[in-house]
């Protein structure tokens, strides 16, 4: 089966009618979704429509985006909440540069925060990165010497040097259908190149969605055409394309019965 290792199924534009979004998408042979909080007011719901979907897993965490609301936000609020058992992620969390929506220090802090629960639990921590590499990086190898924890670059856009980096940590790499984009070749020449044990795909639904489906709500049920994209910029069949990224959501999201 495919999985959709990143969607905001509790976003406008799908949860509107989010039982018909997982129906088209099981019927395009998705038998998995991961879906992404980013700020606390939500997390309710995401792990309510965890628990009332068996193939639906829920992470929690805050946006960079959301940074400065969340300040205050204790890491003991965040580790209880990882205590429900259909919580399986940390995230997303991270630096986001390119808008700067938050204080960047106030990013940087709870972005630390996040990895230092998910040290603690022993959660992958999902990460949001957008024109801050360096600041990525730095905070990465900092925590990392704290201690290891595993983590995913989520929505990947980042230079091939980043990939090296991030990879030689031990972090997984997820692409979404901004791969499949005519614009995308420096994308299309990072992903030929990611190891196969470190792969997986998403569609971070309601956006980005892939051609041939550009410019309409991206689905969960759009994965498959990323995959399909990928597997053939890969050289892989869809079948090893599905298998790869599939035992690698299990290994790295092993909290998540499958």
């Amino acid at each position: 089966m495919l999985i959709d290792s990143h969607c905001h199924l509790e976003y406008k534009g799908l949860v509107e009618t989010q039982r018909d979004v997982l129906a088209r998408a099981r019927a395009a042979g998705v038998g998995g979704f991961l879906n992404i909080s980013t700020r606390q007011s939500e997390w309710h719901q995401v792990i309510g429509t965890a628990e009332r979907e068996n193939d639906v897993w829920a992470s929690v965490g805050i946006h960079p985006h959301e940074a400065d609301a969340h300040a205050d936000l204790g890491a003991q609020v965040l580790r209880a909440a990882t205590e429900n058992p259909r919580v399986i992620a940390i995230g997303e969390t991270g630096l986001d540069y390119y808008y700067d929506h938050s204080d960047r220090q106030v990013q940087q802090n709870l972005f630390r925060m996040h990895i230092g629960v998910a040290r603690d639990v022993q959660l992958p921590v999902i990460i949001h990165t957008r024109d801050a590499e360096e600041d990525t990086l730095t905070i990465l190898r900092d925590e990392m010497g704290k201690g290891a924890f595993p983590a995913l670059i989520h929505c990947f856009t980042a230079s091939a040097d980043f990939a090296r980096q991030v990879l030689d940590m031990g972090l997984y790499i997820s692409i979404s259908g901004i791969v499949t984009f005519k614009n995308a070749c420096e994308l299309q020449d990072v992903a030929r190149e990611i190891p196969a044990d470190r792969l997986l795909v998403e569609t971070d639904s309601p956006f980005l969605a892939p051609v041939p489906h550009r410019g309409k709500t991206c689905e969960p049920a759009f994965v498959a055409d990323t995959a399909r994209f990928l597997a053939d910029l890969r050289g892989e069949t869809y079948d090893q394309l599905l298998e790869i990224s599939t035992g690698n959501f299990r290994r790295l999201f092993s909290k998540a019965a499958l």
